[in-house]
């Protein structure tokens, strides 16, 4: 299995979106696809329970089908930040319990798994654990999504430098156009290749629409080297 875990530059900057392109690509290539959101704030009351969204479509992505409560194990109603939505709802997750929920789920046979954070890399978790803490507990490398507006060079530029400050691989990362007037969009994309410690994995266009089925043609994978490996290979710490 290669598992790897998907963070953004930002809150709102389309990493779900571009998480559903990766599966559908993956499953282009002929792999088996799985996407799991062990932890989302701003959940919605259902007769089925708390339903996030995000965790939603990357269920119907995935070509490996599990039950919500295993791909979205932590649902939290509040839109906020995790630790203030669960401080809310009268809980504390930590990063040890994330890590055991995404432990259980990837133990599926399936060939390429996308673990989505909340917001960007820096965020609190708890009072004393961040987000961040759950890509090094499980050892899987980061995929970044640079959401392209203005500001984008600076703030891809920091989340590296706290990915690998934090002792990650940043292995891939894709440019998602979020503002279609971007001023000299394709020369801030060029500057991100020249400048990223990491393949570009590809520019997803301005799509208001969000059809990841086109999106997953802009989409290449091969620089992540796709092979099939045992699960084991997940750090068990």
């Amino acid at each position: 299995m290669a598992a790897f875990f998907i963070t953004g530059t930002d809150t709102d900057i389309g990493k779900t979106y571009v998480a559903v392109a990766l599966l559908q690509a993956a499953q282009n290539a002929g792999y088996s696809s799985l996407g799991l959101k062990p932890i989302a704030a701003g959940c919605e009351r259902t007769a089925d329970g708390l339903r996030n969204s995000d965790a939603l479509a990357l269920m119907q992505a995935s070509s490996v089908k599990l039950s919500y409560e295993e791909v979205n194990a932590v649902a939290l109603p509040a839109p906020c930040s995790p630790h203030l939505a669960a401080s809310e709802a009268g809980r504390r997750i930590t990063i040890n319990q994330l890590a055991g929920y995404c432990r259980g789920s990837l133990s599926r046979r399936v060939d390429f798994a996308l673990i989505e954070g909340a917001g960007g890399w820096r965020v609190p978790l708890n009072d004393r654990e961040m987000l961040s803490a759950l890509p090094k507990a499980l050892g899987t490398p980061v995929i970044l999504v640079v959401g392209m507006r203005l500001g984008a060079l600076n703030a891809a530029f920091l989340s590296t430098e706290a990915i690998l400050k934090d002792g990650l691989r940043l292995v891939g990362w894709v440019a998602n156009v979020i503002d279609p007037d971007m001023l000299k969009l394709e020369e801030n994309i060029d500057t991100l290749k020249r400048w990223l410690p990491a393949p570009c994995l590809g520019v997803l266009p301005w799509a208001p629409e969000g059809d990841a089925l086109d999106a997953a043609s802009h989409l290449d994978l091969s620089a992540l080297s796709l092979k099939a490996r045992p699960s084991s290979q997940i750090s068990s710490k």
